[in-house]
């Protein structure tokens, strides 16, 4: 028979005097402030806020008014301006149309081969051309910039 080597072994046993013992109890987090000073700086910071806001908002209405009285003082020049780049367009076109037609036998300026196009009864009276008359000699995409507003970026 094979004799059987026996090795001692040594046991993993707990130190002597033991164990420390498990911490199981819950550890509360440190409190800084208390449920009251929470409380009474929530009411502070919003008190502050309330106040700003409304020094702000003071501001604000009467850059408002100021903005509102600007346009409408500089409301009359700017429709007196359009009016005026309108009425030099309308030349614009006119000389246009004499320069282009100089070569047409008996054309006049204004007239469709003599025939008034529009009846002049007041002199003075303005006779608007269409949309398609007035940028007649200009560049298609500006027509088409202005025909189609909704469209342009």
């Amino acid at each position: 028979m094979a004799e059987t080597c026996q090795i001692a072994r040594k046991q993993d046993l707990p130190p002597p005097g033991g164990y420390k013992p498990i911490p199981y109890k819950r550890i509360p987090a440190k409190t800084f402030f208390s449920g009251y000073t929470i409380f009474a700086g929530y009411l502070g910071v919003t008190a502050a806020a309330i106040y700003l806001y409304n020094i702000n908002y003071k501001q604000v209405v009467k850059d408002r008014i100021e903005m509102r009285s600007a346009k409408m003082a500089i409301y009359p020049m700017l429709v007196a301006e359009r009016d005026r780049e309108y009425l030099k367009q309308l030349r614009r076109n006119r000389d246009a149309e004499e320069k282009l037609m100089a070569d047409v036998p008996c054309w006049e300026v204004g007239t469709y081969y003599g025939e008034k196009v529009y009846n002049l009864s007041p002199k003075d009276t303005l006779h608007e051309p269409i949309f398609h008359e007035y940028y007649v000699h200009s560049n298609p995409y500006d027509w088409f910039q202005r025909a189609h507003l909704k469209l342009r970026s």
